[in-house]
């Protein structure tokens, strides 16, 4: 399956979350999608809820289904918590730090960002969305990319204060990833252990 490129507030209305951010169509219409959507009293199964609390955590995040698996199998053979590894390989991808750092406004925009060359890490232009950023590593805009609009007004409207484990320097249009993030410090309302559920099965 290719990337999704469909109404994103259709898939927020699925799961009933803004989890593309803000969504003033979910507000008005907090039901499901589809022409049954506002009567619909289907009672997930146990398998249904895993298995949709997966695919919330694909949209989150923008990975397909490959590389959410590959994430998965990485994260089973570290030492400590399945569920938790996993959500902190998804907050190191590099688009996904490119987002929390306010460079850009969504994750779909950091992942364009990144792909079109704008972004540098440790110095370097890298074009790959997915690249694990270590910890120690700095992220950074190209510095002939440093007037872009989009970027200019994403960082003009974002509290750097935000995240603990990354520290933004405003002069360098750059920022540093402290430590990876524990789990509380991770905003996104996934249900990790029902994801190392489905994929035990």
């Amino acid at each position: 399956m290719a990337r999704y490129t469909g109404p994103k507030s259709r898939i927020a209305r699925r799961f009933g979350e803004p989890i593309f951010g803000p969504d003033k169509a979910l507000d008005k219409r907090n039901y499901a999608p589809g022409q049954h959507g506002v009567n619909r009293r289907k009672k997930n199964s146990e398998y249904g809820t895993q298995l949709a609390e997966k695919q919330k955590a694909k949209y989150t995040y923008g990975v397909l289904e490959r590389q959410f698996r590959l994430l998965f199998a990485q994260a089973s053979r570290k030492k400590g918590i399945t569920g938790e590894i996993l959500l902190q390989l998804l907050e190191s991808r590099l688009d996904n730090v490119v987002y929390r750092l306010g460079i850009a406004p969504t994750r779909a925009a950091a992942r364009q960002l990144v792909s079109h060359r704008h972004i540098c890490v440790d110095g370097k232009v890298v074009n790959i969305p997915s690249y694990q950023v270590r910890v120690g590593q700095v992220v950074s805009v190209r510095e002939k990319s440093k007037s872009l609009e989009v970027i200019a007004k994403s960082l003009e409207a974002f509290n750097h204060g935000k995240y603990t484990w990354l520290e933004w320097d405003e002069n360098l249009k750059a920022g540093k990833f402290l430590n990876i993030p524990a789990r509380e410090d991770i905003p996104e309302n996934i249900k990790e252990q029902l994801i190392v559920e489905l994929y035990s099965k």
